[in-house]
């Protein structure tokens, strides 16, 4: 499940590999992040090292940001 968020994050991002916004965030002070939750597609910006941010749609603790799914941090 993992994978398929964050190929779905770096989609509705609007970048066309994993590898474009992961250079974007290393050097910013926010990253893309998503709901894990299935069937959510919520997206927002969240710190680089989030895994449990607050998802607007669910009301619960599981947005994840793309450099923790991608195994980077």
């Amino acid at each position: 499940m993992m994978s398929a968020k964050l190929d779905e994050l770096v989609e509705a991002e609007g970048f066309d590999s994993l590898d474009d916004p992961l250079l974007a965030v290393i050097s910013d002070s926010v990253s893309p992040g998503i709901c894990m939750n299935p069937g959510c597609h919520y997206t927002t910006e969240v710190e680089p090292d989030q895994n449990r941010g607050y998802c607007e749609i669910c009301g619960t603790q599981t947005v994840t940001s793309a450099l923790v799914l991608a195994g980077v941090i």
